[in-house]
């Protein structure tokens, strides 16, 4: 897909596409196709709406936006153009832009309209009559004076959701922890970040020991991914710490149900992966250090047990009181090994981590844990005007006791059908070697789900924009 701006010269073939707000259609429409009457009945801008026809040998199609302009609602509409019309385009497109339209919402109907190209038929023998969207020409109407750098940044964006989008959805005999470890050395050569893998020896004398008895089962080696990037014009070091459980079983406290989508557990990998590859690719100056933990939880004879005791890199003993409570785990000893390495001014983890935040939140928004009332107002904020909303949930030291181990310095699992989110962010808590600014993001019910674009449950992204905005508010 090329998108560009329209020059004069430009063909106005092909089908032509006007966003239309419902405060102002009639003026829209007026000053878009003048002479054209509509009747109300038939569009007027509504939410979810949308109305083609043919005017003049040309098909031009109107999507209605609604009164209240969000970004999420209008990246989906505009992902529905390819996904679900893909019979109306053909090979140039135009977008029309009227004046109400801002470089934010300019930037979200253009990062939707590319999202549309995105399916799941990695593995799908290829049918003569599926459209390849990898030459169309998109022509951009607009006036806006930064029309150059806004369609740039929503190429970029749009890259980097799709990544994150795959990186959930490729099945776990792709997805591995080899896998992700040699995504990340692909992206760091082409978008300029360093990249260091720590196989299992490396990882053993690094004192990572949380991380490697989850991966004693699998026959799949662990990776752990640390990456770099450093910006000269930095004025802030950002961490983020992503779970990347490539496939889940429950370890040998096996799960019962829904293991089949279990290959999205590394749905916090997936954020952290695509979220540093778009920080990369814009250049933003701030310094960011990221590390995804990367293992698969099986089971064979080697699988460490309920029961167990464990070290940590933080120095903490462990008692393993269920292993499919394996998630945290490898948090604690991301979180201790980057907080110990690296001079970092803020830390957020990211993790598909507990059914409880589920259980609290449904599928709406993640679950926003942290330490300090500045990161997690900033985050709150970032989530809000990005559309990837998380919300606060208590940290208050009682839950602390809660993971309280008569034999080790911690248990990974309090056992109770309560609290479940809340106690695992405080098992978190411990490792982070009491840094000030610490925020921990449970998005078990946000990173992968039912959506109007997929016949299954698919990956969202989710994290990728959240974290893009929380970082250009600071700068």
């Amino acid at each position: 897909m090329h998108i560009n701006i329209q020059s004069a010269s430009s063909d106005n073939s092909g089908l032509l596409i006007i966003p239309v707000l419902s405060g102002n259609y009639q003026e829209i429409l007026q000053d878009k196709l003048p002479g054209y009457q509509l009747n109300a009945s038939l569009f007027s801008g509504k939410k979810d709406s949308s109305y083609q026809f043919e005017l003049n040998g040309r098909l031009i199609l109107l999507i209605g936006l609604g009164e209240k302009t969000e970004v999420g609602s209008i990246e989906k509409s505009f992902r529905r153009i390819l996904s679900k019309n893909k019979e109306v385009v053909d090979e140039l497109v135009t977008i029309d832009f009227s004046k109400d339209f801002s470089a934010e919402l300019v930037e979200s109907a253009l990062v939707g309209f590319q999202l549309g190209e995105y399916n799941l038929g990695f593995f799908k023998k290829k049918e003569e009559s599926s459209k390849d969207f990898s030459a169309l020409q998109v022509n951009i109407r607009s006036t806006l004076s930064d029309l150059e750098k806004t369609i740039a940044r929503a190429v970029k964006i749009a890259a980097a959701k799709m990544e994150g989008f795959k990186l959930v959805d490729l099945p776990p005999n792709v997805l591995t922890p080899a896998y992700l470890a040699d995504w990340a050395l692909k992206q760091g050569a082409e978008h300029g970040f360093d990249v260091t893998i720590f196989d299992q020896e490396k990882a053993k004398s690094e004192g990572l020991e949380a991380f490697l008895a989850v991966a004693r089962g699998s026959a799949k080696a662990p990776k752990f991914i640390i990456m770099e990037y450093r910006s000269p014009e930095a004025k802030v070091h950002l961490g983020l710490v992503g779970k990347g459980v490539t496939f889940d079983t429950g370890g040998l406290n096996i799960k019962t149900q829904g293991m089949v989508y279990m290959k999205s557990d590394m749905g916090g990998a997936a954020a952290v992966l695509a979220a540093t590859q778009l920080i990369a690719s814009l250049k933003l100056p701030i310094n960011l250090t990221s590390i995804v933990p990367a293992v698969e939880n099986s089971v064979d004879k080697d699988a460490y047990l309920p029961s167990e005791v464990i070290g940590s890199h933080a120095g903490l003993s462990i008692e393993v009181i269920d292993t499919d409570a394996e998630g945290r785990l490898i948090l604690a000893d991301g979180l201790s090994y980057l907080v110990k390495n690296y001079q970092v001014d803020q830390v957020i983890d990211l993790a598909t981590l507990t059914g409880s935040s589920v259980g609290t939140f449904g599928y709406e928004c993640g679950a926003l844990f942290s330490n300090s009332d500045s990161i997690s107002d900033a985050l709150r904020a970032a989530g809000m005007q990005s559309g990837e909303k998380v919300w606060p949930l208590p940290m208050w030291e009682n839950y602390r006791k809660e993971m309280d181990s008569e034999i080790a310095d911690i248990k990974n699992y309090h056992g109770k059908p309560i609290a479940g989110a809340i106690t695992a962010a405080k098992f978190l808590e411990a490792f982070i070697h009491e840094h000030p600014s610490w925020a921990h993001l449970d998005i078990a019910g946000v990173a992968f789900g039912d959506s109007e674009f997929a016949k299954t449950k698919s990956g969202t992204a989710f994290g990728v924009q959240l974290l893009l905005k929380f970082i250009e508010n600071q700068l």
